[in-house]
């Protein structure tokens, strides 16, 4: 019994053996495990706008408070609040009765004098007959002409009243001094008004074109003269976008006509006036708005799309690319900025570059890959050259405010 035992444990030994150099023959035929697939994006420079979100306040293109320049009682008004209005255009009537009334005197006192003058006008005339005939004295004579010109500038004085009781008369009609929106009429018929009063009786705007004033940090001004004195860098357009206090784009493209030579002392900020079309009346003076301004362009910029960048343990942004004999290599890189969904890289990545973008979270330092081209969209549309409307998410040489 003990003989068929020992038989059964070496046989099985035996078998146990044989399986196990089975199953090492066979491990040590399984083939290497293949490298792991990646997406890359070849870096080249493109040229990209750097740009400013600035924020400002729409102001009206002209503003023109009305007030009367007679004084009398309010008698009718002639105009709609809140309707357009145009240069000349009667707004309001005040009571002529007493400026009729001088007026009247007036005229009726140049009559007068015309009367005076043509009386002295002969009276000289045939003093002179008479001095040529010995009739009359020298003084006499000289005495008729005196009379005369005085006569003449008496004419000139009475003509002077006239004109200035005409134009008195003229300010009972209170007329539009530029065309625009009117808005509400401080007083209403029956009114007492005074020649050139504090308060106006309304207060006209022309809103198309619009003025947008934009405030600049002196910090960013400076950052921006630094920037421009790089290699690579142009000066951008004078073509502002604006986005308006709910979010959304204004359709209409403005102008950046001038920058403030000085900075002030308060917020230590610049002023920047924009002017925009405003043919539908969208923007209102007093509006919040943020505007979106081209201030220089890099024409050798490397972009990365943000997806592509991550950071260590340290909180430095890094960037995966594939290096010599496709093995992954990290390349610790400096943000100059946001443009979109990419980043502006100011070191760390040139021309050329294989930048790893797609499966990144499969890969490690050092490993083996096979890179695939690819093509990211965001990049691709962030590096096109003056693009018809910039991303909403545009920042400022220092960030948003």
């Amino acid at each position: 019994m003990a003989q068929v035992l020992n038989n059964f444990l070496t046989k099985s030994i035996v078998l146990a053996l044989l399986l196990l150099a089975g199953c090492g023959s066979k491990m040590s035929h399984r083939p290497m495990m293949e490298a792991t697939e990646v997406g890359v994006m070849t870096l080249q420079p493109g040229s990209v706008a750097v740009q400013s979100e600035l924020p400002g306040r729409t102001v009206a293109f002209k503003m023109s408070e009305v007030r009367p320049q007679a004084s009398g009682i309010i008698k009718q008004r002639l105009f709609e609040e809140g309707s357009t209005v145009s240069a000349g255009q009667v707004l309001y009537l005040i009571d002529p009765s007493s400026y009729q009334a001088a007026y009247d005197q007036a005229n009726a006192d140049v009559a007068n004098a015309e009367a005076i003058e043509a009386s002295s006008e002969l009276k000289d005339e045939r003093y002179k007959q008479l001095m040529e005939m010995q009739g009359v004295s020298q003084q006499e004579a000289d005495d008729a002409r005196a009379t005369h010109l005085q006569a003449l500038a008496n004419i000139a004085l009475k003509k002077a009243a006239r004109e200035s009781a005409r134009i008195n008369l003229g300010y009972t009609q209170i007329r539009a001094p530029i065309s625009g929106r009117i808005g509400k009429s401080s007083v209403t018929v029956g009114a007492l008004v005074t020649a050139n009063q504090d308060t106006a009786l309304a207060t006209i705007r022309a809103l198309d074109p619009i003025y947008v004033d934009l405030t600049q940090s002196s910090t960013q001004v400076l950052q921006l003269r630094r920037l421009l004195g790089t290699d690579g860098m142009q000066s951008g357009s004078r073509k502002v976008s604006l986005k308006l206090e709910d979010g959304t784009e204004y359709a209409e493209y403005g102008t950046l006509k001038f920058q403030e030579v000085a900075v002030d002392q308060a917020t230590g900020s610049v002023t920047l006036r924009a002017q925009f079309p405003n043919p539908r009346g969208d923007l209102l003076p007093g509006m919040y708005v943020r505007a979106v301004l081209d201030e220089a362009v890099n024409s050798s910029a490397i972009l990365a799309p943000q997806l592509s960048i991550s950071r260590d343990a340290r909180g430095n942004p890094v960037a995966m690319i594939a290096g010599k004999n496709d093995q992954v290599e990290q390349r610790e890189v400096v943000i100059s900025r946001s443009v979109g969904n990419d980043y502006i890289i100011s070191s760390g990545l040139q021309s050329g570059d294989r930048l790893i973008v797609e499966g990144l979270n499969k890969i490690h330092v050092g490993e083996k890959i096979r890179p695939v081209a690819v093509q990211s969209k965001a990049s691709k549309s962030a590096t096109a050259n003056a693009p018809a409307r910039q991303p909403a998410t545009s920042k400022a040489l220092t960030g948003r405010r």
